[in-house]
């Protein structure tokens, strides 16, 4: 199940259901290489997925909802001209 951090269906801490990818395959890393521009991981976060239990799972889950929120605060910032 390939879904962006605005699905996510990490289903919340307790749901029995597994913890989708949110990959959306555009894979493309931020320009200070920090983040995938798509779905907000780390490249640690993106190599590591597959062997991830469920608990680590929705907790990067969180961490992206964070991500992208202060991905978008920055953009929506006026240039300082």
């Amino acid at each position: 199940m390939n879904a962006g951090p605005e699905a996510d269906p990490s289903g919340g801490a307790e749901c029995d259901r597994p913890v989708g990818s949110p990959c959306n395959s555009v894979c493309r890393m931020d320009d200070d290489g920090v983040y995938c521009v798509g779905c907000f991981r780390t490249l640690d976060e993106i190599a590591g997925w597959a062997s991830f239990d469920d608990a680590r799972r929705r907790l990067i889950w969180e961490q992206l909802r964070w991500r992208r929120s202060q991905s978008a605060r920055t953009e929506c910032k006026p240039d300082p001209k």
